[in-house]
């Protein structure tokens, strides 16, 4: 899988989520053995660029793979300006985010209420790839609502304007997160394209992987809620799309990604605000790992760094003894 000059190690990227691919977040699921990690979106307004949330967002120090930064905006000035932003704070790749549903972003006419206007896309899409030397790739959905799939101008539109990757998300934007994904958009976008085409939607097993991978015929595909509370997921669907088996992981190997993770984010956020981004994911590692709500809410309960991380280490060391005993 290659993106523009850069060849990725595998077929296997983690998706851009706010409040979720922070860098902590996207070293973990790279040495877990996702092949592309994207950063939150960025947004192309200027005035945000110092505001604390926004400097970590765009934090690449110490980042262990190729950088992708996420931009999301309107006008294709502003657009152009954050990607050379970007390209100067260490950006490999700029991603342009035309796929995100929420209601906020919508609601200023981006994300995929871009969708709408062809004309602007096109206008946005031709100016960042002029403004940057690095590739440029595109996150979009199938279309407004399941009346209007426009995906595949889209498609035509990108690659006319030099866009090295496009990313597909199988819902419209109508449909949010709701439903099930549909692929056969995303195959008819490969079929008429010949940029690479990365599929993204309800991918949350190695058995779907391979299905979707094996019926779009797409280039790579994209994980985005199938990595909350498993990052190793991509150690397995890497496993399974090479051996063509399943590779279970122990107990221990998960608890050991945990523990780091949770340690990384306060060195990230600092203390006070590390304890309370991890309530989250560890909700989301407790669900996959089969933990009572009892148990969950114990460590949401947790006020420092100390207490959340010496209750996590004996829920797991109980965990451990009650099925070695």
């Amino acid at each position: 899988m290659k993106i523009g000059s850069h060849t990725l190690k595998n077929k296997l990227i983690l998706a851009p989520m706010a409040g979720i691919t922070d860098l902590p977040f996207r070293n973990l699921c790279r040495d877990y053995g996702a092949g592309l990690a994207v950063s939150e979106m960025v947004s192309s307004n200027p005035d945000l660029r110092q505001h604390k949330r926004t400097l970590l967002k765009a934090s690449h120090s110490g980042e262990n793979g190729l950088c992708s930064v996420q931009i999301f905006g309107t006008e294709p000035l502003l657009m152009a300006e954050a990607a050379r932003f970007n390209q100067q704070q260490g950006a490999d790749i700029i991603d342009i985010n035309m796929g995100c549903p929420a209601k906020k972003v919508c609601a200023v006419a981006a994300g995929s209420a871009l969708l709408k206007n062809e004309s602007l896309v096109a206008a946005i899409l031709e100016s960042v790839v002029k403004a940057v030397e690095i590739p440029v790739t595109l996150k979009i959905r199938t279309g407004w609502d399941v009346e209007n799939r426009n995906a595949l101008n889209i498609a035509i539109l990108a690659e006319n304007s030099g866009i090295a990757a496009l990313t597909i998300h199988g819902r419209t934007r109508a449909c949010k997160f709701n439903g099930t994904a549909e692929y056969d958009t995303i195959k008819k976008v490969k079929q008429a394209v010949n940029i690479p085409i990365i599929a993204n939607g309800d991918i949350d097993s190695p058995e779907k992987a391979v299905f979707v991978l094996n019926y779009t015929k797409a280039d790579a595909i994209m994980i985005g809620r199938g990595a909350q509370g498993q990052p190793w997921i991509f150690k397995q669907l890497q496993h399974t799309l090479v051996k063509n088996d399943y590779l279970p992981l122990s107990f221990s190997l998960r608890s050991q990604a945990i523990l780091i993770h949770i340690e990384q984010l306060y060195h990230f956020y600092g203390e006070i605000s590390g304890v309370r981004i991890a309530r989250k994911h560890i909700g989301w590692y407790f669900k996959q790992l089969g933990f009572s709500q009892k148990q969950t809410q114990l460590l949401y309960q947790a006020t420092t760094a100390k207490q959340q991380i010496t209750l996590l280490k004996d829920l797991f060391d109980s965990f451990l003894n009650d099925n070695h005993s």
